[in-house]
């Protein structure tokens, strides 16, 4: 089956031409003819399967023959980036549409949205807090909304958004179509499925583990030879573009510095920076200014890059869903990936989590030529040396008062 088949308005056909696409991936075809028709839906796919065009092309027809400037779609989303990603994708598959998309996220301007906003958008995308300031404010208006979206679902829980998408709910209180898209269905996103969707169709792609196109090695290493083994894997392989993985945004940066310093074109994604660097930096990665990528979690789901080579887990993610949310960022729509992680003594668990996930056991490799045998440099804890203060001598302290 082809794009053809779904009967999309001419300017949306090309929209999806402009783009190369030809053939629907298995959870665009299985989900578009039940958006169309109105329905609410459970999307559960794993990332990278491209879930984007799944909604927001049904959502174009939808809205192609509505007034216009007028708020008719609203696309939730955990992250900025994967808000701003989405707001991407819809202005370039809408770009013979006349329909437009504005994002709304925090950490930038809340007037620059306003204006736009005032000066008619069709399609919203936006993280939570930032748009329930918009709703606060009276500076968005969903009283014409007719669909609205809950992408990455689970993510946006695990990230404690759960409050902020129930206020946002109780001011859209008239009927709407309502999609929900996820990688898993933890509790707190079963219970709202049944709050808010009324008869969805589910659909499901596959089983929620890292998509078939990628292979998956462990790298056994002490922690503190984790960055001499990173150059010493990143000389040795033959990348396009690589994302890397570190549980902390402190951490981030020095590895980003570290490999900088080695004469790695590198920069680092995490929680410290400003939107606008933030921004650089993913668009300096899409535009292969930059190479690698160093980041915490925070992009797990925000990276919409087809040339990902590699992924490399340089510190082990919690759990296994932030695992295949990690390495979803690479062999995405059929394209090969490659996966690997560092794992020291304290991720036994993970690993056996990993293989019971996978019903097999991950293959562990080690580097020929690589001095696994390296002491820890002295004071090297991993963490900054406490100042301490000079112990006062008894002749300088201070005489204590008697009580009467």
């Amino acid at each position: 089956m082809n794009f053809e088949s779904f009967n999309f308005h001419p300017s949306i056909m090309g929209g999806i031409r402009a783009l190369g696409y030809t053939k629907p991936t298995p959870i665009q075809f299985q989900s578009m003819q039940s958006i169309l028709q109105g329905r609410d839906l459970i999307g559960l796919a794993q990332t990278g399967t491209g879930k984007t065009a799944a909604f927001v092309l049904p959502i174009l027809q939808r809205l192609i023959s509505s007034p216009r400037g007028r708020v008719g779609a609203l696309i939730i989303s955990p992250t900025r980036e994967l808000t701003e990603q989405t707001c991407d994708a819809s202005n370039a598959l809408s770009r013979h549409t006349g329909l437009k998309s504005a994002a709304i996220y925090g950490g930038v301007s809340m007037h620059q949205q306003t204006g736009k906003l005032r000066n008619g958008v069709e399609i919203v995308t936006a993280c939570p807090g930032r748009l329930l300031d918009h709703l606060y404010k009276g500076t968005i208006d969903l009283s014409q909304l007719k669909v609205l979206v809950l992408d990455e679902a689970d993510r946006m829980f695990d990230m404690g958004f759960l409050p902020d998408v129930r206020n946002i709910l109780k001011c859209i209180l008239h009927r709407r179509q309502t999609l929900l898209f996820s990688a898993t269905m933890p509790k707190d996103v079963r219970r709202l499925v049944k709050e808010i969707l009324h008869e969805p169709v589910t659909v499901q792609i596959g089983h929620i583990a890292p998509a078939d196109t990628v292979s998956h090695a462990l790298y056994p290493v002490k922690q503190h030879l984790k960055t001499a083994l990173l150059k010493h894997l990143l000389r040795g392989i033959e990348t396009e573009s690589v994302l890397i993985f570190t549980r902390t945004k402190h951490r981030a940066k020095r590895v980003a510095e570290q490999l900088y310093k080695s004469g790695y074109n590198v920069t680092s994604l995490q929680g410290n920076l400003l939107q606008s660097q933030r921004q650089a930096a993913l668009d300096g990665f899409r535009s292969g200014s930059f190479k690698i990528l160093v980041a915490t979690d925070i992009a797990a789901r925000g990276i919409d890059v087809l040339s990902i080579s590699h992924v490399i887990n340089y510190d082990m993610p919690e759990t296994t869903d932030d695992y295949s949310h990690r390495i979803g960022r690479t062999g995405r729509v059929n394209q090969n990936g490659d996966a690997y992680s560092f794992v020291t003594s304290k991720d036994a668990g993970m690993v056996r989590s990993l293989e019971k996930l996978f019903k097999e056991p991950l293959e562990h490799r080690t580097i020929e030529g690589f001095n696994y045998a390296m002491p820890e440099p002295e004071g090297n804890s991993g963490c900054p040396p406490r100042k301490l203060r000079p112990r006062s001598s008894q002749n300088n302290r201070p005489r204590r008062r008697k009580l009467i």
